[in-house]
């Protein structure tokens, strides 16, 4: 499999980030690690060996990206405003950092890649494509929270102002643009969720977002696996394979 590292002093962020691409070839993914996690999880947890098949085969490209969680909504000792503030800098090196990364390093000045990542990197990967459609082509989710006012991010509903664009379920029940909606409906939404073990604050978000796309005419792959799918890393090996081997037939 073709790897490579790559790694910079970020201007939005203001130290280094750094990135690992798998393969050589196809659609691009950008990969948001779990809660305050690495680029390098995604192979460390077993995923890029579960789907190595896709990648070896030419049918999609992955870019693993570092977090920056730790400084954001889980830095307890900052406003949530603050918070935000530091989500808000992620998100300009996401995009206008990583993104001309991607698309130069493809050598497609017009390719927008997907958003992927399972848990907290879920949460990322759903808002992170829903605030920028425009550069995103779609998204793959597993198990993610989809609203930041819950007691594991120490925010609550009076916390809701500081972070509403930053959380998923406050932004989209009240968007009415149209060239949004429009965008959302041209893309690939495919979001997965199990109904097993520690799970169920996932599987409530996961429902409310269905709600959402349902009733702004979204189309999107809403897939609840079984009671006995947990939140964990080999039920997410199986749904990531699920959704590629659709993505990509």
């Amino acid at each position: 499999m073709h790897t490579e590292e790559h790694r910079w002093v970020s201007p939005s962020l203001g130290h280094e980030m750094a990135l690992k691409v798998y393969g050589h070839w196809g659609t691009p993914l950008i990969v948001f690690p779990c809660s305050r996690g690495r680029y390098f999880d995604y192979e460390g947890m077993g995923m890029i060996g579960a789907i190595a098949s896709f990648i070896d085969g030419g049918q999609i490209k992955l870019y693993c990206l570092d977090s920056v969680d730790s400084q954001s909504w889980y830095n307890f000792s900052l406003s949530p405003a603050e918070r935000n503030g530091r989500h808000e800098a992620y998100d300009r090196y996401v995009t206008s950092e990583v993104v001309p990364f991607i698309r130069n390093h493809c050598q497609n000045p017009e390719i927008r890649p997907m958003t992927n990542g399972c848990s907290m990197g879920a949460y990322h990967a759903v808002n992170f494509y829903f605030k920028h459609p425009g550069l995103f082509a779609g998204l793959i989710a597993c198990s993610g929270l989809y609203r930041l006012d819950r007691p594991e991010f120490c925010l609550g509903p009076a916390d809701i102002s500081a972070v509403y664009y930053n959380s998923p379920l406050a932004y989209l029940a009240g968007l009415t643009e149209t060239k949004l909606l429009e965008e959302y409906r041209r893309s690939t939404i495919m979001i997965s969720v199990g109904q097993g073990a520690w799970d169920e604050e996932a599987l409530e978000d996961t429902r409310n977002l269905q709600a959402i796309c349902r009733d702004k005419a979204i189309p999107a792959w809403f897939d609840f696996w079984g009671h006995d799918v947990n939140h964990d890393w080999p039920w997410w090996y199986k749904q990531m394979n699920h959704f590629l081997g659709h993505l990509c037939r």
